[in-house]
């Protein structure tokens, strides 16, 4: 007996010591667990990288791995913070075409749809790939951040439009000039644009600026001659013009909370 432990005790002690993975057998595995769902696994293996390979040039990728496993898991909040960092660490990283690109969705992806809802995710993304074409021009993301950012500019106007729309309805016409000249002046290549122009020379007719009203109108024949938002517009210069307000100084309605009993819709 003596014997036998003598001998498992020198046989540990010439045991061959334990493989330690290398950092990229470390981030191959991160990807494999990644792939396969095993989110909280995958995690771990690049951390595993980041953490005690740091001079590593793997490690730069697992970094990045950590934020697309956020963006796959649907956590776009955390991965637009990693994306960010990313791009904060690496400014000049080949694939930085790729992270830009993923900040934006990383954003989107939280925004809402509906028009009326605050859209300041919206304008954020918009703001990320807003010279994207000229920063990266042989991207292949670019496609999609065109398409991605026309959706969004769109959306936002449509924003402009539905609270022009709402102070209309109000007789509001101060409100009403302001959104439309800054979606006119902001997107002025969206569809959104011709029903602002209508909205637009409405609310100058309502104030008595009858030429301004008429230079609108000309602006909105030449970009949508035989659209029904000129018909209307028409309609309403025809009608005798109405007169400014006495006070000089106008407080912006939409920061007025309850108008009647109408709700002013969110910024």
């Amino acid at each position: 007996m003596l014997f036998a432990l003598l001998a498992l005790a020198l046989g540990t002690a010439h045991a061959a010591p334990r493989h330690q993975p290398t950092a990229e057998e470390l981030y191959e595995q991160g990807l494999r667990q990644m792939r396969r769902g095993y989110y909280t696994k995958a995690l771990e293996s690049f951390n595993r990288v980041r953490n005690y390979h740091r001079d590593d040039p793997v490690s730069v990728k697992a970094q990045l791995a950590i934020a697309d496993l956020q963006f796959k898991k649907g956590d776009y909040q955390q991965a637009r913070f990693s994306y960010e960092e990313f791009a904060s660490l690496h400014p000049r990283h080949p694939d930085l075409d790729y992270v830009v690109w993923r900040i934006g969705q990383s954003i989107w992806k939280g925004a809402p749809k509906v028009a009326g809802r605050d859209q300041t995710l919206t304008k954020s993304a918009v703001t990320v790939w807003t010279g994207f074409d000229a920063r990266f021009p042989d991207s292949e993301y670019r496609d999609d951040v065109d398409k991605l950012l026309e959706r969004g500019r769109e959306r936002l106007a449509t924003k402009e439009l539905f609270v022009a729309k709402f102070y209309a309805r109000t007789d509001s016409w101060g409100a009403v000039r302001g959104r439309t000249e800054y979606l006119v002046r902001k997107y002025p290549d969206v569809p959104q644009v011709a029903p602002a122009l209508q909205y637009l020379g409405t609310s100058l007719h309502a104030w008595g600026e009858v030429d301004a009203a008429a230079a609108v109108r000309d602006r909105l024949a030449e970009a949508a001659p035989d659209s029904r938002y000129l018909r209307k517009l028409d309609h309403q210069l025809s009608k005798p013009p109405g007169e400014p307000p006495d006070e000089k100084v106008f407080v912006r309605p939409y920061r007025i909370r309850g108008l009647g009993s109408q709700q002013a819709p969110q910024q």
